[in-house]
């Protein structure tokens, strides 16, 4: 457990490195990956945590291995005997929601609110292009391919079916600032979906995005109706360093954030 931690201290170090953080969100020379991980918890109880992410460290270790959270998830028991699992996938160079079930009985319960298209994700995305209206919906089935050792995901008439809402938030010169709603969990379908409608995400070569930038694409909000008898429990992402000045020059405000308790997204 140890190495796990220490792999993972030093990918964060590099992670926040990249990404421009701000002093208070950086990890201190003595700071355990454990606490930094903890700090980044936007809502806990008993059977869910909702993490906000930072770009640019895998979710878990994949067939190569390599530095990932799943690594980092014993600091977050929290008193129960297991750590938590994770109950989705956010690609490796996406910030924002991620959502973790802390007991076997959670994580089915989970699966099977994320299979039914139950729980509302909204994502922020700076784009390469502004649509031609400034809201729709974006039907592409899509299907993974081979290419070259690995693989795409691509529109085609016989992949599995996908849709995407969008709006534009804001806009200015070459680029705009796109709300996107998946209507079903594809992999790499928000980018797929943006280059699909001629607006590819910045930082996004494998998708026709422009090259020379992290990955635009922040998991900002997510809704769970995880308890019949009470209203979904939701969680928003700040905006991560890495977004916030080209966020900023489309329009953003971060001064209109909300704060968390204005939408319950912070349990004890």
């Amino acid at each position: 457990m140890t190495n796990s931690f220490s792999s993972l201290r030093g990918a964060f170090l590099d992670v926040i490195a990249r990404s421009g953080a701000t002093k208070q969100s950086r990890l201190s020379a003595g700071e355990p990956a454990a606490a930094y991980l903890i700090g980044r918890i936007l809502y806990r109880d008993g059977l869910i945590l909702i993490l906000d992410k930072p770009a640019g460290i895998a979710v878990h270790a994949g067939p190569s291995g390599g530095p990932n959270l799943e690594a980092g998830f014993d600091a977050l028991r929290f008193g129960l005997p297991h750590p938590p699992a994770l109950a989705h996938r956010l690609d490796r160079d996406t910030s924002g929601c991620l959502v973790l079930g802390r007991h076997p009985k959670a994580l089915r319960r989970l699966g099977a609110l994320f299979a039914a298209g139950r729980v509302e994700k909204t994502y922020w995305a700076v784009v390469a292009a502004t649509p031609r209206e400034p809201a729709g919906r974006i039907d592409a089935p899509l299907k993974k391919l081979a290419r070259g050792n690995g693989w795409h995901m691509a529109v085609d008439p016989s992949g599995q079916e996908a849709a995407t809402e969008y709006r534009v938030l804001g806009q200015h010169g070459d680029r705009a600032w796109l709300e996107l709603r998946p209507l079903s969990g594809r992999t790499h379908q928000i980018r797929v979906h943006c280059a699909a409608l001629g607006c590819p995400v910045v930082g996004d070569p494998a998708y026709g995005g422009p090259a020379g930038s992290p990955l635009l694409l922040h998991a900002r909000r997510i809704a769970v109706p995880l308890y019949p008898a009470r209203p979904p429990i939701v969680a928003t992402a700040p905006v991560a360093p890495h977004m916030l000045a080209a966020l900023t020059a489309l329009g953003y405000d971060p001064a209109a954030e909300p704060r968390p308790e204005q939408e319950g997204a912070t349990a004890a």
